[in-house]
């Protein structure tokens, strides 16, 4: 059955079409979004939803999105959707932050412009028949210091802009390495600094706690008199009501300001103010970038839907199609080794260690690492997916790690799980074969060669005659039909373990007659999704 994609926002023509156009069936409903309690009642049909800024994705709506996959937001601000929610729920949220990056960098050097040469407040001046040249008296861009915060996407673009414009750019962003900032032309400082040398500053970093009101009353006080600030970024950047205190006192010499901390915003301690420029969060509000946005949604949503690639998820690592298409016998061998240790591991696990050796340490290894974690809890909570299961181990307290290493054996490349808890260490490796099929090539350091069955029964044993033949009789007598197996050992006569495939899941009766014949240290019915 075709996927189907609700599009609850005003989103192009053009964007619904590619949703059509690739197989996906999709409901058209723009004003939706705005009805929560007309999209509580239809969101449970949809595989996916695609909003702009005016659909609430709250923890509510998605309780009842029992079939909701993913979420694709046509811009780059997710403050209307419940990340937190979303991740449990195993909802993947996706924004698109490179199509309208350009637009709102144009948008922040025009309100410099605006702010520096007071366009707005002359423009009205003049249309209102005055003729007060004297009055407006700007100030040059050119041989400005222009500090920017958040050298990312959009802050990249405005620091080549003002480069163009003969500014002095230095920049604050603990991402930001040295190497780059070189390559980009600009100064890398502390924010301290940033706040002392700045004639103009800019803001291109998202709302988050270590963000939040990152121009206090404090930081904004340690800025050189006569400052302009710029915010075509967040609300909430900026500490509204200090600024505007500056501003009255002339410490700030003006302000360009597209967000605001309550949006809309029909009141606001800036408004009204001389030499403060206000848009109504313009930044992205161009032909281009809207209808950039909104393709560029379609197409990731339609390629998760139908090929698995992730792209600009925000609580998933990204796959682009050709990974996804490399990894998938992978990603479902991650998934079926954290199964089959998932279904041996009866106690809490304290940790949980992961070893990616040879081609598969060069993969993505974020998104392998979650189909491991994913395919463990399945056993306790078979609603966790690769999106929901690193939040799930988070919340019980259960450590991950990663190594890699170089080809180090006969395999071109395989991983190893193994699990910690307080009473053992148990591990279990895999490989994929260039058939593309998925092998258990170890457990419990014993090597073996078992591909995954969907049905499947595991044993221990001292390695003494006769224990094949008491597993058949025994399976045999209680209406278990043995399709193939594969047998492991240390060394003559230790400890071995058997792997047995079998057309049904394994019944009690069985289990309980195995364990009649004391031959056997552990017997462990397992099952395995092979779709």
């Amino acid at each position: 059955m075709a996927p189907k994609v609700l599009v609850s926002d005003k989103l192009s023509d053009t964007a619904v079409q590619i949703f059509r156009d690739r197989g996906i069936e999709v409901d058209f409903m723009p004003d939706v979004g705005k009805d929560k309690e007309r999209l509580q009642d239809i969101i449970g049909q949809y595989d996916g939803l695609a909003i702009r800024s005016a659909t609430k994705v709250t923890a509510k709506l998605l309780e009842a999105a029992d079939n909701l996959k993913v979420i694709g937001r046509a811009g780059i601000g997710v403050d209307n959707v419940d990340r937190e929610a979303a991740s449990k729920k195993g909802v993947i949220v996706m924004n698109t932050p490179f199509g309208n990056s350009i637009t709102t960098a144009e948008h922040a050097i025009a309100l410099m412009f605006a702010v520096a040469r007071q366009i707005p407040e002359a423009s009205a001046s003049t249309h209102a028949g005055k003729w007060e040249k004297s009055r407006f008296m700007g100030v040059e861009l050119t041989a400005k210091t222009l500090g920017v915060i958040g050298a990312g996407n959009i802050g990249s673009i405005v620091c080549d802009r003002a480069r163009g414009l003969r500014m002095k750019v230095v920049a604050y962003d603990p991402f930001l390495s040295q190497e780059r900032a070189d390559q980009m032309g600009v100064e890398k400082v502390e924010l301290d600094d940033l706040l002392k040398r700045a004639d103009f500053i800019t803001l291109h970093v998202p709302l988050t706690d270590q963000t939040r009101n990152i121009l206090s009353r404090e930081n904004l006080e340690k800025t050189k008199k006569g400052v302009r600030i710029i915010n075509c970024a967040r609300g909430g950047l900026v500490d509204e009501a200090a600024l505007a205190d500056l501003l009255k006192s002339g410490h700030v010499g003006g302000a360009g300001i597209d967000v605001f901390e309550v949006e809309p915003a029909t009141e606001n301690p800036l408004f009204g103010l001389p030499n403060v420029v206000c848009t109504p969060h313009l930044g992205a509000a161009t032909t281009e970038a809207q209808e950039n946005v909104a393709l560029q949604v379609a197409e990731q949503m339609s390629d998760y839907l139908l090929t698995g690639a992730v792209q600009n998820a925000l609580n998933m690592p990204s796959v682009t199609a050709e990974e996804a298409k490399v990894m998938g016998p992978w990603i479902k061998l991650a998934g079926h080794l954290g199964a089959f240790i998932g279904q041996m591991t009866d106690e809490p696990m304290q940790a949980i260690n992961i070893l990616y050796d040879g081609v598969a340490s060069e993969m993505n290894l974020e998104a392998l690492n979650c189909a491991v974690i994913a395919g463990i809890l399945k056993r306790a909570n078979p609603d966790v997916n690769m999106v929901s299961a690193p939040v799930v181990a988070q919340e019980r307290g259960i450590r991950t790690s990663m190594t890699k290493q170089a080809k180090s054996g006969v395999f071109e490349g395989y991983v190893k799980v193994t699990v910690v808890t307080a009473k053992r260490e148990r591990s279990i490796a895999g490989t994929v074969f260039s058939d593309g099929k998925p092998r258990f090539i170890q457990i419990k350091g014993i090597t073996i060669d078992a591909e995954v069955g969907q049905h499947m029964l595991y044993t221990t044993n001292e390695d003494v005659p006769g224990i094949i033949g008491a597993l058949g009789n025994t399976l045999g007598g209680n209406g278990v039909n043995i399709a193939n197996f594969t047998l492991g050992r240390k060394e003559a006569k230790g400890e071995a373990i058997a792997l047995l495939y079998v057309d049904e899941p394994v019944p009690d009766k069985a289990i309980a007659a195995l364990n009649d014949t004391g031959l056997f240290g552990q017997i462990k019915p397992l099952e395995f999704d092979v779709a």
